[in-house]
């Protein structure tokens, strides 16, 4: 039987974590962990590994060493759908939506472990959240605008009614007023109790919004602590925002 998680005790766990490509390494002992609850911002300049670390939490990539617990549960050489149905999900950098079906199928995808009365209340959560899915639902997704297919890849994430949401890349190519309303999105999702993990290269935005963050360079972590304090470390923010 699954146990929940008290308010304030980890719910993700992530340990001395190491990530390598072949002879490549991309994380060295990288460690974060996640209250129930909570809202935390994984930041970092370009190729620190932000992205790795989320698809090394889905078994997305191959973990070296360390070791990675949800909510007391060990994730490291499980299955990703295994790790889907322990309350986790994932919204890929990409969107990594299917361009030839559907908006309705794509939901329908994200939801292909649950039957029955389990995939129609994950399907009616979706469709509270953006109305717009019912209207459009036979529409291509490769047809949708970019901040459309941003809101279809949480929604398709939201089928499962996750504890955790891990987002990465949330701003990736889309106008600022459109990155306002997502955070938005994120900002309801957090205050009605979903945790919350974003990989986020839009510094600005992730600090108005998490409690906590994270900050990854070159595969390791330079800061862990209170998103606003991160505010006032422009030696790691510069390396954000001048590209190192």
């Amino acid at each position: 039987m699954m146990t929940e998680a008290l308010p304030g005790t980890p719910l993700l766990e992530v340990t001395d974590l190491e990530v390598r490509y072949g002879r490549v390494q991309i994380l060295y002992g990288v460690s974060v962990d996640v209250a129930q609850g909570e809202m935390v911002a994984l930041l970092g300049t370009n190729g620190a590994g932000k992205s790795t670390v989320l698809k090394a939490i889905s078994n997305l990539a191959p973990v070296t060493a360390g070791t990675v617990r949800f909510d007391g549960h060990d994730l490291v050489g499980l299955a990703p759908e295994e790790i889907v149905e322990f309350g986790l999900g994932h919204v890929p950098g990409g969107r990594g939506l299917l361009a030839d079906l559907t908006v309705e199928e794509n939901l329908r995808l994200g939801g292909h472990l649950l039957r029955g009365t389990a995939l129609a209340e994950g399907l009616d959560r979706a469709h509270a959240l953006f109305p717009w899915f019912r209207e459009r639902r036979h529409q291509l997704a490769g047809t949708l605008s970019g901040g459309q297919q941003q809101m279809l890849a949480i929604g398709r994430a939201l089928v499962t009614q996750p504890r955790l949401l891990m987002v990465d890349e949330l701003s990736l190519g889309l106008a600022p007023i459109v990155v306002e309303e997502l955070f938005g999105v994120l900002a309801d999702l957090h205050a009605a109790g979903t945790t919350l993990l974003i990989v986020e290269q839009n510094a600005t935005q992730a600090m108005a919004h998490a409690e906590r963050a994270v900050f990854l360079e070159k595969g390791r972590v330079r800061y862990s602590g209170p998103a606003q304090d991160l505010a006032g470390r422009t030696d790691l923010l510069r390396s954000v925002y001048l590209g190192g």
